[in-house]
């Protein structure tokens, strides 16, 4: 389900009142604990958190005119979905947060390559989850980032 919302504000006006509570908690946890350069906006139809490009101008290499993406915010059909594409990228950190969620919270994780999707609002780890946006600079993001591409 990708919005056509032009801003964060729409885009949370447009949710049923149960997945606006989830993404708005979301959204407060993931800007209190993003390190500072990230930049929050609307991409890909979802809430997203990209490296804007006055930091880094290449952009994104699928679509230069585009900043880099880092992590992004939806409400799908059946769950509240969180993007993080360090998990993706960086094996270490897909281990701890694996590691930690099964260690907080009661229940499978139900997880993609990048995506981590939560059909209850009380099942969320709030705390994991702000944790785990403090894990990745602007700095390591693109080193990670570039790694990846040059393959």
């Amino acid at each position: 389900m990708q919005s056509s919302a032009l801003t964060v504000n729409q885009y949370i006006d447009e949710l049923s009142e149960d997945r606006k509570e989830a993404i708005k908690k979301l959204r407060a946890v993931i800007k209190k604990n993003l390190p500072k350069g990230f930049e929050e906006g609307m991409g890909y139809g979802m809430i997203g958190y990209v490296v804007p490009k006055s930091i880094y101008p290449a952009g994104y290499h699928c679509d230069p005119k585009k900043p880099l993406p880092f992590v992004a915010l939806a409400s799908q059909k059946n769950s509240t979905n969180l993007y993080h594409m360090g998990i993706y990228a960086y094996k270490p950190l897909h281990e701890w947060f694996v590691k930690e969620y099964a260690k907080r919270v009661v229940g499978k994780l139900d997880m993609g390559k990048s995506c981590i999707r939560f059909k209850k609002i009380e099942h969320i780890p709030f705390d994991l989850i702000g944790e785990l946006m403090t894990k990745i600079s602007v700095k390591q993001w693109i080193a990670f980032y570039e790694k990846s591409i040059k393959r």
